[in-house]
């Protein structure tokens, strides 16, 4: 998460969606950025509006536009089971010796197994009441999200390629690739809202 005090913005890091680049982009800019541990560097928006906006807006008597990206939903999963393939994932998590089609039905599960069990963009980014995201960009357009940075930090953003997961083959059957959309029903529902 980076916080902009002086243009009263805030980048909300949704996971696998090319936020360590980022802040490795933009935090000496930033007048917060948190980066460990994982539970607060991916503050959901919930959480953000309740408990981090509420202190910033008290203290710099102005409002925060709130932005983040979402990855399309069979894209996003394809990247955390190519990051769980790593040689340095602790085992339970690991999706090592198992394909795409396994990690797509055990993240259909309830309840899923460590290995997948790494929730959805859509609960990420859904606020439980009140107002969630100002600015949503799609992961696949970062070139217009870069554009919106650029104006707004009134500089040039360079994103590093940094924590890229690594390449792999993401195939799934017909039946799972069915199961999939209808479990993420939610995920494709609010990433479909985002203009292209």
């Amino acid at each position: 998460m980076l916080v902009f005090w002086d243009q009263r913005l805030a980048f909300l890091a949704t996971p696998k969606t090319g936020s360590t680049a980022i802040a490795a982009a933009l935090e000496s800019l930033a007048a917060v950025s948190i980066q460990r541990p994982p539970l607060l560097k991916h503050t959901t928006v919930h959480r953000y509006r309740r408990f981090i906006g509420p202190y910033l807006e008290a203290a710099s008597k102005g409002e925060f536009t709130v932005v983040a990206l979402m990855r399309e939903p069979r894209d996003w999963l394809g990247s955390w089971y190519r990051y769980r393939q790593r040689e340095d994932i602790d085992p339970a998590r690991s999706t090592r010796g198992l394909s795409f089609d396994e990690f797509v039905l055990a993240w259909c599960k309830d309840p899923r197994p460590d290995y997948a069990d790494i929730g959805s963009q859509e609960r990420f980014l859904r606020p439980r009441q009140g107002v969630g995201v100002d600015r949503l960009f799609r992961y696949e357009e970062i070139d217009r999200f870069v554009e919106f940075l650029e104006g707004r930090l009134n500089c040039e953003v360079i994103l590093p390629r940094l924590n890229v997961s690594p390449t792999g083959t993401t195939e799934l059957s017909a039946t799972t690739e069915a199961l999939m959309r209808e479990v993420a029903a939610p995920d494709y529902a609010m990433y479909e809202t985002l203009l292209p």
